[in-house]
């Protein structure tokens, strides 16, 4: 269905962007815009090629969002790294919940591990995804 329906769309959006931003200035942000997306259609058009990617990013977006991470939060970063390290947590949490990890259990175990001198060749046993098959009960 891909192929057939939104491929065509896909490229007919693509002519049409390209066609446009030869008559704006790429100096402006309309320019920018428009040449930033040109730069990463093969990105875009990985959703034609793989069934496993979806067309936007909503069930990421929506995942990291956590109501302990609002705004007022955001708003006390401080200063770009701040908000950096903000952005960080907040990805920490959203996977996290995506797996099924309570976040304070995680981060509590995580941050021990690495305070005993976790070693940094066995790094993957750390992910969120790992965590949540270590503390899952076994179906017997």
């Amino acid at each position: 269905m891909r192929q057939e329906l939104s491929r065509p769309l896909v490229d007919e959006f693509f002519t049409w962007l390209a066609a446009q931003a030869a008559r704006v200035s790429r100096k402006s942000d309309l320019g920018e815009a428009m040449a930033y997306m040109l730069r990463r259609q093969d990105g875009f058009r990985l959703f034609l090629e793989d069934g496993r990617v979806d067309i936007d990013s909503n069930l990421v977006e929506n995942a990291i969002r956590s109501p302990a991470m609002n705004r007022r939060n955001a708003f006390f970063a401080g200063h770009d790294e701040g908000g950096r390290n903000w952005a960080r947590f907040a990805s920490l949490i959203g996977t996290c919940e995506m797996n099924d990890v309570e976040p304070y259990a995680y981060l509590r175990d995580l941050f021990t591990k690495l305070a005993n001198g976790h070693l940094a060749r066995d790094i993957d046993d750390l992910m969120r995804w790992a965590y949540a098959q270590q503390t899952r009960p076994s179906a017997t």
